[in-house]
């Protein structure tokens, strides 16, 4: 199914003449440096495609013949490959860059025989076979270049000096489309997995660029490289036969989705992932949005998450959206695993589907905020909040995936995720006050409200806002302890510490345990206000949160600790809201 929905892909894309997708045969690869030569098969220049500064200096992407997948052996690409294979260089001090050099003029004069004639490949021939080498050092004006060319092992390519080509391949291109693809090994033809037809199966696949923590080299998709993988005495992927065509169009299409510059593909903890829609949507195009729901915005464009979410909510709400659309939309995680790459998750649906769960899930997570609080919260900003020093790589490995696959189908978040936000905030009790003030955050109330409401979706559990009859032990004690701090705040103005910092960990897991000592603290500091009509106005709060607390618990479990945290979140955020229908008596 995967690779079936990457085929698709492929073929969308290459029915766009604007797309940049390579035909079969051929790949986009970044070249930073080409030779010139000139018609006579003398060396003239070094051209440096390289654009930027420093470390940000990135090459010139060219349309070349698909290089091959390298493993032990000694296998060269067709015109353009490293200074090793291309021109014999040898900056690493190898033993076997002759037997590197000869292969790929071996491998031009097999598969350019039929167009030995032609004149750029005549001068290309005459220069490899002259010591290009000694040629390039007797110019010392391009004696830096060649020295980062060196240092590197840069890929290059060559091009006729006077010439309109960017490249010898893009000159003789045409007979590069109608050859056939050599192969080390001859292949019968076997019947695809993909297509169904009789192709010749690919041996190797062309591997996986772009997944977090691969090697540089890329990662196989499809791959057979212990015995323990194979079955009838098939090797390599022949246990998994697909056709050269449909191996080229998979492979092709998700190092397309997985490129630098690709829009479709986001990083979400240890995970890659890629998106990507059947075909373009006419009405609400979710793949242009869709990143912008879970990943951090630009940092040149900081709202672009938000405008995001609201076009998603106006094509929810305004009829764009269409609910009978049979519009496929995939969802590709991936993750590394050595030289593969394991598959995280992977995700099929309409996209009007996926759209209602995605806003499903940014009204599970709406409660009141602060002003400077964000409009909306993306999957990053919810993971940081449940770990130290709110960084990714804190995260654990697989809750990022398993928050993504509950936003996409619409079911229960993972317990790890209520965990991990409890923990969090019980951890961040002891620090100073500075950060102590926000370890109840909006970020984590949210988690746990979104926790909450999902394990029983038809009874809204707890609100968006203050919620004075919501009858839950564990949403009143949050209620209690935060109008008990309140009190502590007002009665003595700048505190380095309040109860909070040494009584919420036992008051949110067992309120008997200290509830009856913060109480007698209260009365102690009410007796400090000085303004009568602010002490009736908070013991008024006191009363109507007691009403309906006939004892304390000895214990809370996970969900009613939950329901702590965001009974303390609300009544603090009710405590700086005005409330307009009832006089304010401490004035």
């Amino acid at each position: 199914m995967i690779i079936q929905a990457l085929c698709d892909y492929y073929q969308r894309k290459a029915s766009d003449p604007d797309s940049g997708i390579a035909p079969e045969g051929f790949e986009t690869k970044e070249l930073p440096f080409i030779v010139v030569i000139g018609n006579n098969g003398q060396f003239i220049a070094i051209e440096d495609t390289r654009e930027g500064e420093g470390k940000r200096k990135r090459a010139k992407k060219f349309l070349v013949p698909q290089g091959v997948k390298r493993t032990v052996g000694i296998n060269a690409n067709l015109l353009w490959d490293n200074v090793e294979y291309a021109l014999g260089a040898n900056p690493r001090g190898r033993d076997d860059v002759s037997q590197r050099h000869q292969a790929f003029k071996n491998r031009l004069v097999m598969e350019l025989a039929g167009i030995n004639h032609h004149s750029d490949v005549k001068a290309l021939l005459f220069f490899l076979t002259n010591d290009p080498v000694s040629q390039i050092e007797a110019k010392p004006d391009y004696g830096e270049l060649w020295q980062e060319m060196q240092e590197s092992n840069a890929f290059i390519s060559f091009r006729i000096d006077g010439s309109k080509d960017p490249l010898i391949s893009d000159s003789i291109r045409s007979f590069l489309k109608n050859r056939k693809m050599t192969s080390n090994v001859e292949n019968e033809k076997k019947s695809c997995l993909v297509t169904g037809n009789q192709s010749e199966i690919t041996r190797l696949h062309t591997a996986i660029k772009g997944v977090r923590g691969t090697n540089t080299s890329g990662g196989s998709l499809v791959s057979f490289n212990l015995s323990s993988f194979c079955s009838y005495k098939k090797t390599q992927s022949y246990n998994a036969p697909i056709g050269n065509e449909a191996a080229f169009a998979y492979t092709t299409a998700l190092n397309l989705l997985l490129s630098k510059e690709s829009e479709n593909k986001f990083g979400i903890g240890d995970a890659t992932v890629a998106f990507w829609s059947q075909r373009k949507a006419e009405e609400y195009d979710l793949e242009q949005d869709f990143s912008c729901f879970f990943a951090d915005p630009p940092k040149d464009d900081p709202d672009k998450n938000i405008r995001a979410v609201r076009n998603l909510y106006q094509a929810v709400y305004s009829g764009i959206l269409p609910v009978d659309d049979d519009n496929q939309f995939y969802v590709l995680g991936l993750s590394p695993n050595a030289a593969r790459i394991a598959v995280r998750f992977w995700k099929t649906g309409r996209i009007s589907d996926f759209a209602q769960n995605i806003k499903q899930h940014f009204d599970d997570l709406e409660i009141v905020k602060g002003p400077k609080d964000h409009e909306f919260l993306t999957l990053n900003q919810l993971l940081r909040a449940t770990v130290l020093d709110y960084k990714m790589e804190n995260v654990p490995p697989n809750l990022a995936g398993a928050v993504m696959e509950s936003v996409l189908d619409g079911t229960p978040y993972p317990r790890t995720l209520m965990h991990q936000c409890i923990r969090r905030i019980r951890a961040e009790q002891h620090v100073t006050r500075t950060r102590a003030e926000q370890h109840v955050t909006r970020t984590r109330a949210a988690i746990l409200k979104a926790y909450l409401n999902r394990l029983n979706p038809n009874h809204k559990e707890v609100d968006v806002s203050l919620d004075k009859s919501n009858q839950c032990p564990g949403y009143r004690l949050g209620r209690l302890f935060a109008a008990l701090e309140k009190i502590q705040e007002e009665a003595s103005p700048g505190l380095n510490a309040t109860i909070r910092e040494r009584y919420y960990g036992a008051a949110s897991t067992s309120p008997v345990t200290v509830f009856s000592q913060l109480l007698k603290l209260k009365n102690h500091h009410l007796a400090k206000l000085t303004n009568p009509g602010r002490k009736v106005n908070l013991e008024k709060i006191i009363g109507e949160i007691f009403d309906s607390i006939s004892e304390f618990p000895a214990h809370l479990n996970m969900e009613e600790q939950a329901r702590f945290a965001i009974g303390y979140y609300h009544q603090r955020q009710a405590f700086f809201e005005s409330n307009k229908n009832e006089p304010d008596n401490s004035k």
